[in-house]
């Protein structure tokens, strides 16, 4: 990664109009990692210029699902609360020839589009509002026609900058259209707004989409127009479902889906922070980790494929090395740090414990796998064995001398009786937490019901 210097500011800006989806999360975190590397500012901007679409309920799910993935921002704010600022800036490039009227409607521009398409030309805007005249401006305003103003794109300075991810991009201004900056009802649109933004909470370093790259063209004049300087930019390559395509599932799969099936918030960063990149996804839950390793000189310029199956994977991985304090408030009433050690392994979500301190603590059911004779020794043994020390290894010891039985034959049936279970963990750690009295019960249960 090439050189930073000064304070590192960066920006999540999510539109309010739904809740966040793996794409954006992805967005959100890899600012953040940015930020938390360079000792710098993470901030959080809610764009939320669409009147109509944006509610203060998806602003709130938004902060909620930010809080639980522990991307927390310095400080927020909201471009509805902008309003001067924006005005301020557009009457600046008003002044300066920068911004004009244009009075098409959605129609005729439509219209225009499609002849464009049916001569296999690029769809570009022909500026035919640069060509009215005060007189036809007043004549369409007389009759009720309010116009939207576009920014005028300098065809004569061409665009450029060094990607951090794409490296060096150049965009030929004449064959991009002046970008609508504001509707007809005076409402913003985004280009302008996010580039006045950018401006005023000095973000020094925008992370986003490929999908931006036009965008961030048009935004790289409106800057210059401004007198600033743009920032450093990332595009880094877009989410694939598992079809190989742009996915609608991944388009709705956020942070609800994840909670619903258990997923740690450390495992969404883990594999979000990485695929895509030459590095591992490996199940590192400690955010400064991520961050120290991030480098967008590693990103692929390929679409990163995200599976879904793969991530509840990476969660079982994070689980697997959660300590006790962090999971102590979710588990079953009752359940020990001993117990959590127990049976983390061989679990795939936090949520899986109940189910284990039900073998160990609980009531199950009946499993018998051998003859009454082998299962009534092993619970007459079972009572006879020190229980203070490794009772599994005494017990299978014991019972191996007295029945001659080894192997398979020796272990399953026992595992079977005392847990209900065909697999799980290590009975060497399980017996002493199931108790002499609790594991003698149910190997004479078993005994009892056996063949």
């Amino acid at each position: 990664m090439s050189a930073v210097t000064g304070q590192v500011v960066t920006r999540f800006a999510p539109s309010p109009t739904g809740t966040l989806h793996v794409g954006n999360i992805r967005t959100a975190l890899l600012n953040q990692l940015f930020a938390l590397r360079h000792g710098g500012r993470f901030l959080l901007r809610m764009d939320d210029t669409d009147a109509e679409r944006s509610t203060a309920d998806f602003a709130e799910s938004i902060v909620r699902d930010l809080d639980w993935l522990g991307l927390r921002a310095e400080s927020m704010v909201r471009q509805s609360d902008r309003d001067a600022l924006y005005e301020a800036a557009f009457e600046r490039l008003r002044a300066a020839g920068r911004v004009y009227p244009a009075y098409e409607t959605a129609q005729e521009l439509d219209l225009k589009r499609k002849i464009l398409a049916s001569r296999r030309l690029p769809p570009v805007y022909d500026r035919a509002a640069l060509a009215l005249t005060d007189e036809d401006r007043a004549l369409l305003e007389a009759d009720g026609v309010r116009p939207h103003w576009r920014f005028r794109l300098d065809h004569g300075t061409p665009i450029a900058w060094d990607d951090m991810v794409r490296g060096p991009q150049a965009l030929n201004p004449a064959l991009l259209s002046d970008p609508v900056i504001r509707r007809a009802d005076g409402s913003w649109l985004y280009m302008m707004p996010s580039a006045v933004d950018d401006i005023a909470m000095g973000v020094t370093h925008v992370v986003r989409g490929e999908d931006h790259v036009t965008n961030t063209g048009m935004q790289v004049q409106i800057f210059a127009a401004l007198g600033a300087v743009a920032p450093a930019f990332a595009h880094v390559a877009l989410l694939t479902g598992d079809e190989g395509k742009l996915s609608k599932r991944l388009g709705s799969l956020g942070c609800d889906a994840f909670r619903e099936a258990g997923i740690e918030p450390a495992a969404v960063a883990a594999l979000l922070a990485r695929i895509g990149t030459s590095l591992p996804v490996e199940p590192v839950a400690d955010a400064a980790v991520l961050a120290e390793t991030l480098d967008f000189a590693k990103f692929g310029r390929a679409p990163a494929r995200f599976d879904f199956d793969e991530l509840a994977a990476m969660n079982a991985r994070i689980v697997h090395q959660m300590p006790f304090a962090a999971v102590a408030d979710r588990l079953p009433a009752g359940m020990t740090a001993v117990a959590w050690d127990a049976v983390r392994g061989n679990l795939t979500t936090v949520a899986g414990a109940v189910a284990w301190w039900t073998v160990i603590a609980g009531e199950i059911a009946v499993v018998a796998e051998g003859d009454r004779g082998f299962l009534a020794t092993a619970a007459e043994t079972a009572e006879g064995i020190d229980w203070g020390a490794d009772p599994w290894h005494a017990l299978t010891a014991a019972l191996k001398a007295a029945t001659g039985v080894k192997g398979r034959a020796l272990f399953h049936p026992l595992r079977l009786a005392l847990t209900g279970q065909d697999s799980g963990p290590d009975m060497a750690a399980l017996l002493p937490l199931i108790g002499r009295e609790r594991a003698v019960a149910r190997l004479r249960a078993a005994a009892a019901a056996g063949a």
